[in-house]
């Protein structure tokens, strides 16, 4: 349980930072309250659609050498805005850039946290 929530804050964070980063052109977040929300909602998301994508998009992602996963990343994204009010994603490419900035943030904040 405390495993589920040190990773809902290190996501939070990561969308935090994207949100700093790429606003307001690209993405936007709000609130704190919202990139909880929508952290949350990312996470489900991540859960349960993506395995279900990637399975279907499997010879996709074969053939671009695996690059077609961050295009897959970008959907989810792109859903769990679509679903919290309050984050303003800027198309496809907002989505982009906003799961990339928010991924690599996470990956570094989770490797001094664990």
């Amino acid at each position: 349980m405390v495993g589920l929530l040190i990773r809902l804050l290190v996501t939070t964070l990561a969308v935090l930072v994207a949100s700093y980063v790429l606003s307001p052109s690209y993405f936007s977040v709000d609130d704190i309250q919202t990139a909880v929300i929508f952290a949350l909602v990312l996470g489900l998301l991540n859960a349960i659609v993506r395995p279900i994508l990637a399975i279907i998009t499997f010879p996709l992602t074969i053939l671009t050498l695996g690059l077609f996963l961050l295009v897959l990343n970008a959907l989810m994204f792109w859903l769990a805005a679509a679903f919290v009010p309050g984050v303003h994603v800027a198309g496809f490419i907002g989505a982009f850039l906003g799961a990339l900035i928010a991924t690599v943030v996470s990956a570094v904040i989770s490797h001094f946290v664990h």
